[in-house]
């Protein structure tokens, strides 16, 4: 029996990045064996098992062949004459695909350290194209290694393409598309995902709405990518959190077709994508409200209150402030020297001046409600004066 290092965690040692997981093949040895050293099963599709004591994911050995459409028609063949090579043969990309030995030795059968070097990001073999969750992943990946100038190889480009073409792209699940558009929204360059998938024609099969951002040949095709999504990427500036960079991805798409996105329309993409609500709220907030908060400025006291009741803002203070942060990659996204953002500044005092205004003792029912109506006014009037 021998135990190698694989994948992401020899991939990110080489880049000189940390490594937060670690995950190893087992090459000859049977189910049997590992339960007898203690390791635990977790494995659904194939012998995957946890270290006794590390809790590291151990997998056997194994190969795959495609038995029918999509993601999930495969028929795996784990056993002990399975070789760390044919192994690796089974993984997406060459970086991906290298191994180490317990005494640091790199094993490298495809090429992955010199496209590792090279800034390439390349597929293991043609069988890449039997799983339409890569076409996602490469994008992904594009999107985490953008910054050191990652780019995809001609020929696996090529590869996408035919995936596309052969309709594999559209045995993508909804939950598997949303998984890994938040994981893209999270990297350090994640307009770049959205660039790979337009670049292989899967842009307008998973995310129609954003395709009509996209130059065409010959209307300025090679611009750059900031400029079709520019909210987004003032978004990445402010925050990590995907919620945020989702709602900026919204406010890039109205901004681009003011017609092509309403509420309704909004809640059907978000249905499509099987979107979690705190996503799905932060976006039609951000959709309905972004411009009042840009003029909040020029709003008159009641205006004021208005806006911060529509916004539910006296109760649910942590959304607020995530929406404000969207409203200024909209207005930073116009304006890239912005140092300031006064709207968020005037919105928080509003907001404060209203928690600070007490309700009427004695009083019950509407009547309550329109003392505070008027004391929140004035305390937002004395605020702004």
């Amino acid at each position: 029996m021998q135990v190698y290092l694989v994948g992401g965690a020899v991939r990110d040692r080489l880049l000189g990045l940390p490594v937060r997981e670690r995950d190893w093949v087992v090459v000859g040895a049977t189910p049997q064996e590992m339960l007898a050293l203690g390791y635990t099963p977790v494995g659904k599709d194939f012998p995957v098992f946890l270290h006794p004591e590390t809790k590291e994911e151990y997998a056997l050995a194994r190969t795959e062949r495609k038995t029918g459409p999509g993601y999930t028609g495969f028929a795996v063949h784990a056993d002990p004459d399975v070789s760390l090579k044919e192994d690796l043969l089974r993984r997406d990309l060459t970086i991906n695909a290298m191994a180490e030995t317990p005494d640091g030795e790199l094993i490298d059968p495809y090429g992955g350290k010199d496209d590792l070097d090279n800034g390439i990001l390349r597929h293991v073999s043609p069988a890449f194209a039997e799983d339409p969750v890569r076409i996602l992943r490469i994008a992904r990946f594009a999107a985490r290694f953008s910054r050191w100038g990652f780019h995809v190889a001609h020929d696996t480009n090529k590869l996408l393409r035919s995936m596309v073409t052969n309709g594999e792209v559209d045995q993508l699940v909804p939950e598997r598309v949303w998984a890994e558009l938040v994981k893209a929204l999270t990297e350090s360059v994640p307009v770049r995902f959205f660039d790979v998938l337009h670049s292989c024609g899967a842009l307008a099969r998973l995310f129609p709405e954003l395709e009509p951002l996209y130059p065409t040949a010959g209307h300025a095709a090679t611009a750059p990518i900031h400029a079709v999504l520019p909210v987004l990427q003032a978004a990445v500036q402010l925050s990590e959190e995907p919620a945020i960079r989702w709602a900026a991805l919204i406010c890039d798409i109205d901004n681009a077709v003011p017609t092509s996105l309403d509420k309704a329309r909004l809640s059907a993409l978000c249905e499509r994508l099987r979107t979690p609500n705190v996503c799905r709220e932060l976006a039609l907030l951000a959709l309905q409200y972004r411009r009042q908060v840009h003029d909040f400025t020029g709003f008159t006291p009641a205006a004021v209150l208005d806006l911060l009741t529509a916004l539910d803002a006296l109760r649910r203070p942590d959304r607020l402030d995530d929406l404000l942060l969207v409203c200024e990659a909209d207005a930073r996204s116009r304006d890239a020297e912005m140092l300031d953002y006064p709207p968020a500044r005037l919105v928080l005092q509003a907001r404060q001046a209203c928690l600070h205004v007490k309700a009427p003792a004695g009083k019950h029912g509407p009547e309550i409600a329109v003392i505070m109506r008027a004391r929140r006014i004035e305390a937002i009037k004395r605020m702004l004066a």
